[in-house]
């Protein structure tokens, strides 16, 4: 999850290891909802299983407790790391919930995380909801990667959960070694990851309901720790007194189909994004092809003409618009994952220069496998041989074709 301006956070969680970024109630809510509107039975007679969570406060845990009844649930379980696995054994304060329960253990409460579970009505109200929970000390201290948690993995049929941020190949890894339906939450710059992009191409994942949506443009909003440093684009309180973070790029991965996924994409033809395009990179302006793929470079998702049946190159901001029955996803540039594509051009005999002219240093091996193009647009470094040849860099780009 690579820093930029707006998604700092993310690098900062990274870097600190401080991944307690706790997902909004309405954000569940919002994306769960979404999964029911295309099949109302999607989660009926399911074991749910919340990994890398606080069960006590987490809006996973109450979102699924609170809708047992209306998803049909079989089960849910719910898990917790423990405080000294997560380094806040000085201080750690446990709740009162814990501490009045018969079953406290005042050395276990640090050492061992915990399993929430939810099955039937325990009170009687004749209702099954949060007050029904039952719960007690795991054995380990919660660590998905155990063997204590991934036997529930693969008692479970759908994990959801907002996984540590700098674990999200890892986490990834271990869900799809069970062959598991899930839905987690990641930066959309996750897709450019070798592990993760040909899960993507091959239709085995696919950016959920929010990414798809885009919420007007707003960033995904998590409750942090009382103890985090608030900085840059984050939202200092929320309406409950509780510290919140803004991250830019953030949304829901998932492989439960949602309607949203099967929308076509509305397209002009070449000739009309040329004519009316609004953005200034295209209106008037011939495609470019690439130096080194046999593919035409599209910089905006809506410039894709209706019309080209060749090779095209598009931003990952594509991604939550594709829809499988409209486009074919051939490969993507600079993680190996474009056999359909190969590049035809390298560039090590070439130079990396600034615009002042300056060398970098750096050789033209640094671009083999970037989508390349035979230009200087004046604002970024550029390549060049000793034959003046010239080309700069395009961002990620993911190779797709019209499907026929």
């Amino acid at each position: 999850m690579a820093e930029n301006g707006k998604n700092s956070n993310l690098s900062k969680a990274k870097t600190g290891k401080n991944d307690e970024f706790y997902t909004q109630y309405h954000d569940i809510e919002s994306e769960i909802n979404a999964y029911l509107e295309y099949d109302q039975n999607v989660f009926e007679n399911k074991t749910i299983l919340l990994p890398c969570d606080d069960p006590e406060w987490s809006n996973f845990t109450k979102f699924f407790a609170q809708n047992f009844e209306r998803l049909k649930l079989k089960k849910l379980i719910s898990t917790s790391f423990a405080p000294e696995s997560k380094n806040i054994k000085v201080n750690y304060q446990p709740t009162l919930f814990e501490t009045n329960n018969p079953q406290f253990d005042k050395n276990k409460t640090i050492v061992n995380g915990k399993i929430f579970t939810l099955t039937h009505d325990k009170n009687g109200d004749k209702k099954i909801d949060v007050n029904d929970l039952e719960w007690t000390y795991l054995k380990g201290d919660g660590d998905f990667r155990s063997e204590e948690i991934k036997k529930l993995r693969d008692e479970a049929d759908v994990i959801i959960t907002n996984p540590p941020f700098s674990l999200f190949r890892d986490f990834l890894a271990w869900i799809v070694e069970a062959n598991k339906k899930f839905v987690i939450i990641g930066n959309m710059n996750a897709i450019t990851y070798k592990e993760v992009f040909p899960l993507i191409q091959n239709n085995k994942m696919w950016t959920g309901s929010r990414f798809n949506k885009r919420l007007n443009g707003k960033n995904m909003t998590f409750t942090v720790p009382d103890d985090y440093a608030l900085s840059g684009t984050e939202v200092e309180m929320s309406a409950e007194g509780k510290k919140m973070v803004s991250v830019a790029g953030t949304g829901w991965f998932t492989n439960l189909d949602h309607g949203i996924r099967h929308q076509f994409l509305p397209l002009m033809t070449m000739a009309d994004n040329i004519k009316f395009s609004k953005h200034k990179e295209v209106k008037g302006k011939e495609y470019q092809k690439y130096d080194n793929y046999d593919a035409i470079e599209i910089p905006f998702t809506d410039a894709i003409p209706s019309d080209y049946n060749g090779v095209m190159g598009v931003p990952i901001s594509f991604l939550p618009k594709y829809n499988p029955e409209q486009f074919i996803i051939l490969g993507a540039t600079q993680r190996g994952c474009h056999d359909k594509v190969p590049d035809t051009k390298k560039y090590d005999d070439y130079w990396e220069v600034k615009q002042n002219g300056e060398k970098t240093g750096s050789s033209g091996g640094k671009t083999n496998e970037n989508a390349n193009l035979t230009e200087n647009d004046g604002k970024k470094n550029y390549f060049i041989n000793k034959e003046g040849h010239i080309v700069q860099s395009a961002y990620q780009r993911i190779f797709i074709k019209h499907k026929k």
